[in-house]
């Protein structure tokens, strides 16, 4: 059976935001980044900036949860992600081939 790129997209999408979200947990500090990011585009108008400008000041578990949540809102909200960079390639080279073997073995 062929392999669905939008669900294997999304799926690698949810599964490199929580990866984000374990690092913010170990290393809050690393908002600062994402708050100067989200300041650049809200001064841009950048598609979403506002919504992840309010996620990120407000309510931290919030936030996290809005990063993996599967809805179509959050979808929406992770295809302009302030998120970019946070991640290291060798974590995004695994979380790739993780998710690929998930999807492909029907998990």
């Amino acid at each position: 059976m062929a392999l669905d790129p939008h669900a294997l997209a999304e799926a690698r999408s949810i599964a490199m935001h929580g990866a984000v979200v374990s690092r913010l947990r170990d290393a809050p500090e690393l908002l600062e980044e994402v708050r100067t990011r989200l300041a650049a585009w809200l001064i841009e108008r950048r598609p979403y900036a506002r919504a992840w400008s309010e996620l990120v000041e407000g309510d931290q578990e919030r936030l996290f949860a809005a990063m993996i949540d599967p809805s179509e809102t959050a979808r929406a909200l992770r295809q302009s992600t302030p998120f970019a960079g946070l991640l290291d390639p060798q974590t995004r080279w695994r979380i790739h081939a993780e998710v690929r073997a998930r999807v492909e073995s029907g998990q």
